[in-house]
């Protein structure tokens, strides 16, 4: 199961950045354990977004505690679940392997 996981900034961009190099090693480990796909900032800058790939809900609850945004309180976060029906072609079929090509 795919989720998206929005994060929202909660305090001034001067605090976030304080946790940036440490948000940025969370995401690396996550990333090297194959649990994430996809992250970003948002446009503007008031959060950012994660595409995780996860068995339950509760697991990616688990991964959003250890971000050290979450445990410094500077971002607040929205985890939807998602499941595919539909992907373009050039998108692997690794990543939504319920999602079929129109």
């Amino acid at each position: 199961m795919l989720y998206l996981v929005v994060l929202t900034y909660l305090r001034p961009l001067a605090e976030v950045d304080a946790q940036l190099a440490a948000h940025r090693a969370y995401l690396t480990e996550h990333y090297r354990a194959g649990h994430f796909l996809l992250s970003g900032p948002q446009d503007p800058r008031r959060g950012g977004v994660i595409l995780a790939r996860a068995d339950a809900r509760e697991i990616v609850e688990t991964w959003v505690a250890q971000d050290p945004f979450h445990r410094a309180g500077v971002a607040s976060y929205e985890i939807i679940g998602w499941q595919p029906l539909l992907r373009a072609a050039e998108v692997p079929e690794c990543l939504a392997p319920a999602a079929s090509v129109p």
